[in-house]
């Protein structure tokens, strides 16, 4: 058989008949376990795989050489940014709560949405796509409420549905709700506050936006439950949604034992830590997705252990604040199941498997503590795992074809060993060539079905500056944005004065 020629595909689309993608290098998932095989190739049918090793001698409409390079499992992201990143203002401005991402009580009275739905769409199919430009091909999304007038919106993911569809990325939906937050008095404390009735509604709307997309877009797109951080859900809040979740079978995502902030303000509310007061709710189960888990006590990581909570391990954005989880080694050891997020911006699953193994790495104390296969393993199939998908995350006959294709030869990282040590510890997301979906091509070559990223990128940027010039409006004292967010280095007198 010809070899054919890649670059000449419809982006957007699966490759006619039975195809093979070949490279160096194929991750391989085989009833042993999983395996790196040299010159190995994977075999398309429609949105399935149905054989992974070496040389296919069976009949192909086409085979496609995508000579150095690994092909591997896409990623499972199970806390993919979803907006514009608004976290990366706080990395060298603090105290957040003086950034406008705690809000004072004049301006909770009146807050209202700094986007508008049109606004709103856009960053939910711009974020998709830098999902997919970083190999990633199954996303659990998550965007902040700081800019929000509470939660979600119905329109929004209704809109993010249609993206999906468009782009191809395989999607888990579910608008994020709330029955409280936290708002800064006259004084500038804390003080938590809450409006339940509000937040069953909306967890009302969610459930049933959650059942109506299940299973849509040719099963790209799931429902899923996203209460908010954990410090703003009332008890009766997180018993619906788990009773509900129960009952569609859904995965529930709730960030928890992640910051200073929560830590107090759950102590006050209820005397413990979050972990034990949902454990004392009988709300811990496998079923609960629970990003980060970097306060974490052992007590807390002892009951995620027994009852099959899985942490959504973000290191990217923990480290840029100064936190870490202590350690990926020792939840393992613990029994505690760990998957991966990104959870920033850029979203780049390669990146955060690096920081998360630095991190790691210091945290115990020694250079052999973890290993980049471990990593990788967490970046796919134990994240598909959490999700109940043991067609995702890998490569093998039956799974999805849901694949991650890396550029080995890539300039920056010469010379190779390994290719998985090759990518964590060398890479970047930079290097992913190509992001298959359900067997269509989603991302080809740094090009994403669905969406012009040059027109794209000056859009979001537009967007962005004007949520920043919005700041003062939700920022304790409403200093101006200079004073808010001021540069790295001032402007040259000369300059300033202009």
């Amino acid at each position: 058989m010809m070899v054919a020629d890649w670059s000449t595909l419809p982006l957007g689309e699966r490759p006619p008949g039975r195809w093979a993608l070949a490279a160096r290098y194929v991750i391989a998932d085989l009833p042993e376990g999983r395996r790196l095989i040299n010159g190995g190739e994977v075999v398309i049918e429609n949105d399935h795989i149905i054989w992974v090793g070496s040389r296919f001698e069976g009949e192909l409409a086409a085979r496609y050489d995508m000579g150095e390079a690994l092909i591997g499992p896409g990623f499972v992201d199970l806390d993919a940014l979803s907006d514009l990143d608004t976290t990366v203002l706080a990395m060298d401005n603090q105290p957040g709560w003086k950034k406008g991402r705690v809000w004072p009580s004049d301006y909770a009275a009146r807050a209202y949405e700094m986007y508008t739905p049109e606004e709103l769409a856009f960053q939910k199919r711009y974020a998709f796509a830098q999902l997919l430009l970083n190999g990633i091909t199954s996303a659990l999304p998550i965007a902040s409420l700081f800019y929000r007038e509470w939660g979600e919106t119905i329109g929004e993911f209704e809109a993010a549905s249609v993206a999906a569809r468009d782009l191809g990325i395989r999607i888990w939906l579910g608008p994020a709700y709330r029955t409280g937050g936290v708002i800064l008095n006259e004084a500038g404390a804390m003080q938590p506050v809450f409006d339940e009735a509000r937040g069953l509604r909306e967890l009302s709307e969610a459930a049933a936006f959650a059942k109506r997309v299940h299973g849509t877009g040719d099963g790209l797109i799931s429902g899923m439950f996203s209460p908010d951080r954990v410090e703003t859900c009332t008890e009766e809040l997180l018993r619906q949604t788990f009773a509900q979740a129960d009952e569609l079978d859904m995965p529930v995502r709730l960030h928890m034992a992640q910051g200073e902030m929560e830590l107090q303000t759950v102590q006050r509310l209820h005397g413990t830590t979050a972990p034990q007061w949902l454990d004392g709710l009988g709300l811990l189960s496998p079923r609960l997705i629970a990003p980060h888990a970097t306060v974490a006590t052992d007590d807390d990581l002892l009951r995620y252990a027994a009852n099959g909570v899985t942490v959504a391990h973000c290191p990217l954005v923990s480290a840029r604040h100064g936190s870490s989880l202590q350690s990926f080694s020792r939840l393992k050891a613990m029994g505690v199941r760990i998957g991966m997020g990104t959870d920033t911006a850029p979203p780049d699953m390669v990146l955060n498997m690096a920081i998360g193994m630095m991190a790691n790495r210091i945290a115990e104390g020694r250079g052999d503590a973890g290993s980049a296969a471990e990593f990788y393993d967490a970046a796919t199939h134990a994240g598909a795992d959490a999700l109940k998908r043991p067609d995702l995350g890998r490569l093998a006959p039956g799974a999805k074809a849901d694949i991650a294709v890396f550029d080995m030869a890539d300039r920056m990282i010469a010379p190779r060993i390994d290719p998985i040590q090759t990518l964590v510890y060398g890479a970047t997301g930079r290097v992913t060539r190509a992001t298959i979906v359900d067997g269509r091509i989603s991302m080809r070559d740094g090009n994403v079905a669905g969406i012009d990223l040059i027109a794209a990128r000056s859009q979001a940027q537009q967007q962005f500056d004007g949520l920043i010039a919005r700041y003062p409006v939700r920022t304790f004292g409403h200093p101006r944005v200079e004073e808010i967010f001021p540069p790295s280095y001032p402007s040259p007198k000369s300059e300033a004065s202009s």
